[in-house]
């Protein structure tokens, strides 16, 4: 067994039980050997004994092995990097990994089975904008968390899904969380990324074709005027900012930190040039997928927003709207991230079948 431990990652755990050398080791060889001198026990006993312990020593290598391995799926070589872990990283007691604390009082604010037409709900903004330029009619004097059903239909976000699912399936993660992202070509692939545009060359024209392209683009427009409408600004001052991907996430453990997709974040802080964010679902919640809701995270309470396909959750993307994904339990959860900026520096164009924008 020891050739396996010695293949184990290295982490806080890796070392094997039991002393070592500069641990007693001598003392017990000293002990044993006297033991043997005053052994008058027949040869053949002692060689049956000797077998004997032999075998459960094995077997209880293995049991060790295998909660090792067991213990540290879904952890990066190395364990979880610090400045990935919210807090202290130490989960508060009754608080299932990437889920909701048992004695947090949660709201929903869409429910899968709800079609809603426009559901807003006003907060105050944050100071978050006040360390980057203001851009007059665009940068938010009204925050919130909008949720609606009535701008991408469900047949409309089938068709984007199987765009996100032709692309996806030229790569993935080796954890739960995949990104495509079609506008710098960004591809996950096992544990890191690839540039499917040069990976493919012309070929991306026989993977997607300017029909896919197109249904994008007016999808990403429409998603961008009902934010306009929403928060009194014209959709014209918004500009397409980065990173804006496909996502597939599942239940496999992570296998580095681009994984992990359950810690909370301000996406104002991870990005500087977001300013309002979007989400257009692709899968159903409790039928495509288990776990995977979206969770803003105020001071009171947790508002939670159950996926459904076509669904768009658009809100500021200041520290008003602190939020995270519950971890997906079982089942594929699909999504795209639509982000948008009030500074056209950091703007992007639309993709298109003849490669990047």
């Amino acid at each position: 067994m020891a050739p396996q431990r010695r293949a184990l990652p290295r982490g806080p755990d890796s070392a094997g039980p039991g002393p070592g050398p500069g641990r007693g080791g001598r003392r017990h060889s000293s002990a044993r050997k006297g033991r043997l001198q005053q052994d008058p026990r027949p040869r053949w006993l002692k060689a049956a004994i000797l077998l004997l312990l032999l075998f459960f020593a094995a077997a209880g290598g293995g049991l060790v092995l295998w909660s090792r391995l067991s213990t540290q799926d879904g952890i990066p070589e190395g364990g979880i990097p610090a400045d990935k872990i919210p807090g202290d990283g130490i989960p508060a007691e009754g608080v299932p990994e990437g889920g909701i604390p048992a004695d947090e009082v949660t709201e929903v604010l869409a429910h899968r089975s709800d079609t809603l037409q426009d559901k807003f709900v006003e907060v105050p903004c944050s100071e978050d904008y006040e360390s980057h330029k203001r851009f007059a009619g665009c940068t938010p004097r009204k925050c919130g968390r909008g949720v609606t059903d009535a701008v991408i239909t469900r047949e409309e976000a089938e068709r984007i899904r199987r765009i996100a699912e032709r692309g996806l399936a030229l790569g993935g993660s080796d954890g739960g969380a995949s990104i495509l992202d079609l506008h710098s070509g960004a591809l996950s692939l096992g544990k890191h990324f690839v540039n499917l545009y040069r990976y493919f060359g012309d070929k991306i024209q026989d993977i997607f074709t300017e029909e896919d392209f197109a249904l994008y683009r007016d999808v990403r427009q429409r998603i961008q005027q009902r934010i306009a409408q929403v928060f009194g600004i014209s959709s014209s001052a918004m500009y397409l900012t980065k990173p804006t991907f496909f996502s597939r996430m599942n239940s496999t453990g992570a296998k580095t930190a681009h994984d992990e997709y359950w810690h909370p974040h301000v996406d104002k802080v991870t990005y500087g040039s977001f300013d309002y964010t979007s989400l257009l679902y692709l899968s159903d919640y409790s039928k495509d997928f288990g776990g995977g809701r979206f969770v803003f995270m105020d001071a009171d309470s947790n508002k939670t927003v159950e996926p459904r396909a076509g669904r768009v959750s658009f809100f500021t993307s200041g520290s008003e709207n602190l939020h995270r994904v519950e971890r997906v339990s079982w089942g594929t959860r699909f999504a795209i991230t639509i982000s948008f900026s009030c500074d056209p520096q950091h703007g992007i164009g639309d993709p298109g079948a003849t490669g990047q924008p």
